[in-house]
């Protein structure tokens, strides 16, 4: 879709207003927004907008930013009434003189996979498999979450209300463009996963964005609180964000299919995988970026704690799916880790980093934890075995980040001083605060 095309879609999806949509350093959508009859002019000259309270943009002095446009990113809001319909289109952003704006996640990624192109031929794409919940409001002053439903994982109930969201939920997503492929209650009380068919790393992350505060928006009109936050329930699961991912060459073939290889694996794939193994600790910064993500990264809750690959091993950090005859564009490998907290733009972007310098190196991972229970074995068995663990908090996490300078250079050095500074100040806050099990627990017995 150019330009043209926008206009003449815009009338005849009868809009009356459009947001122009851009993503902060921590993932947060923001929005310009504006009567229709202003999107010619737009489309022409940009839109201005001030960027010094933006999180991660320009300091006071030079908070002018320009928004440019991308057409092909056009959606209608279908929960917006007829007569306020509204729809959106991601923006870049660049600066007054004309040049991008390093501090733009989205034009980051970007960048970089207009230059895995140009420079190898290379696709990198990614199939997210975001969780939440569906929270009721428990009451009028308390935001503590209560489950929206009692099923379990893959529950099929004909009557429960949660299946009616979740299947207007993908109705909705559907309308916006996203190739939904699967909806399915999970494993937690009150917990869904929606899945979407996979593209290049762009597209995904505008469809991850998409679906975040699509689910949001369509569960508030159902009076419900969505949530992807990691852990917001002791005890059960968190929500992950699984990603597969593959390299594809201009001729679309999957370079990570091998006909002969065990798990029919190419050398690429290997060193894909030894890449985003060998910088896992400080790629969890990225991907799990929130102080919540490490109550989720515990063992005995399906999400991975231990670095390593496996074909049938599902508590891996890496998963490879097994392969299935003729399906050699299925090939791929499932990172474990991520979690829906975080800024999609900036997690592939590391994880792309990651991957390449495996690749570069021709690293090789260690030998796969096939048929292995990594949580029964001791620390020296782990050792022996070359096992890591990924760090146990924000801020361990933080620590490996400064000093892996592969994963800091999928930042420019705006980007990663705006991201570094706000998850240390998160850390700060949080590690400050006095919680309710403290006050439980030591109150009257210290």
């Amino acid at each position: 879709m150019d330009a043209k095309d926008l206009l003449k879609k815009v009338k005849e999806d009868n809009i009356k207003f459009i947001s122009y949509q851009f993503i902060d350093v921590l993932g947060s959508v923001k929005s310009v927004d504006a009567p229709i009859d202003q999107l010619e002019g737009a489309l022409e000259n940009g839109v201005w907008f001030d960027g010094s309270s933006v999180e991660g943009f320009a300091r006071i002095q030079e908070s002018d930013m320009h928004l440019r446009i991308d057409p092909e990113t056009y959606a209608v809001l279908p929960w917006t009434p007829p007569e306020l319909k509204r729809a959106r289109v991601f923006c870049d952003i660049y600066h007054p003189d004309g040049t991008p704006f390093a501090g733009d996640p989205r034009g980051s990624l970007k960048r970089a996979l207009q230059k895995l192109k140009d420079e190898r031929g290379w696709t990198y794409n990614v199939g997210p498999e975001p969780e939440f919940f569906l929270f009721r409001r428990n009451g009028t002053e308390s935001i503590r979450p209560v489950p929206h439903d009692v099923g379990g994982y893959f529950d099929f109930s004909p009557n429960d209300e949660a299946v009616r969201v979740r299947t207007e939920l993908m109705e909705a997503l559907n309308k916006m463009g996203l190739e939904v492929e699967v909806g399915h209650h999970e494993v937690a009380l009150g917990q869904h996963e929606i899945d979407f068919r996979f593209a290049d790393a762009l597209r995904t992350a505008d469809n991850v964005v998409t679906l975040k505060y699509t689910v949001k928006a369509i569960a508030a009109q159902h009076g419900l609180i969505a949530s992807f936050m990691p852990k917001p329930i002791f005890g059960i699961n968190g929500s992950g964000m699984h990603c597969h991912q593959s390299l594809f060459d201009k001729e679309g073939n999957n370079l990570f299919f091998a006909e002969n290889d065990p798990f029919h694996l190419s050398p690429i794939a290997y060193g894909f995988i030894a890449g985003q193994l060998a910088h896992a600790r400080a790629l969890s910064a990225v991907v799990a970026p929130t102080v919540n993500s490490y109550k989720r990264l515990v063992p005995g809750y399906e999400a991975p704690v231990y670095v390593g690959w496996a074909q049938i091993n599902r508590s891996a950090l890496i998963r490879i799916p097994r392969y299935t005859p003729g399906m050699h564009k299925a090939t791929r490998a499932e990172l474990r880790c991520p979690d829906p907290s975080c800024n999609p733009y900036l997690a592939f972007n590391a994880m792309l980093k990651a991957a390449l310098d495996g690749i570069d190196r021709q690293l090789t991972p260690p030998e796969p934890l096939n048929n292995v229970n990594v949580y029964e074995m001791d620390a020296a068995e782990r050792r022996e075995r070359g096992v890591a663990e990924l760090p146990g908090s924000l801020r361990q996490a933080l620590e490996e980040l400064e000093k892996d300078e592969v994963i800091q250079s999928a930042f420019s050095s705006s980007l990663y001083e705006a991201f570094v500074r706000a998850k240390w100040t998160e850390w700060d806050e949080f590690r400050t605060q006095v919680s309710d099990w403290e006050i439980e627990r030591f109150l009257e017995t210290a």
